[in-house]
This record gives C-alpha cells, structure tokens and sequence, in this order.
C-alpha cells in the first residue's frame, strides 16, 4: 500500500487525538449541566427558606407557664418530677 499524503483537511477526524476534542466538549457540557442543576436546587432551598416565616407567638395562643403563675395559677413541682 503506498504512504497516505498528509492532507490537512483531512486530518481532523482521521488523526488518533481526534476523539479527544469531542469528549473534552462532552465534559465541558456535562460539568455545565451539573452546575446548572446544582444552582437550581441552590436557588429552591433558598425559596423555600423564604417562604417558611418563622412560627410567631399569637397572644391568643395558649398560654405558657411563666404567664398562668402570672395570673395566680400555682403548678405542683412534684407533678414534673414524675414525668
């Protein structure tokens, strides 16, 4: 068989480092890929933190023990011990 001329527009593809090219372009899309969901679930955890308010204390709730002995109401201490 004789010897192959170099062709320079053939080289591209044909040549061993070929591939190469297009699985470090797969990589690059794949880690692109990977940091747009990563800055999705970023951005929902975020949302979600925002969209929950911390419980707040209504005055209509019911009343915590400091406020009954405020109001005269006298709790056992040997009723906790028991617990």
């Amino acid at each position: 068989m004789p010897p192959v001329p170099f062709l320079p527009f053939l080289a591209g593809p044909m040549r061993a480092g070929g591939n190469l090219a297009r699985a470090s372009k797969m990589s690059v899309l794949k880690r692109q890929r990977e940091r747009q969901k990563a800055e999705k679930a970023a951005r929902k955890r975020e949302e979600r933190t925002r969209e929950t308010p911390e419980p707040e204390r209504d005055s209509e709730a019911d009343p915590t023990r400091d406020e009954l002995e405020g109001y005269g109401i006298v709790f056992d201490r040997s009723s906790e011990d028991e617990r």
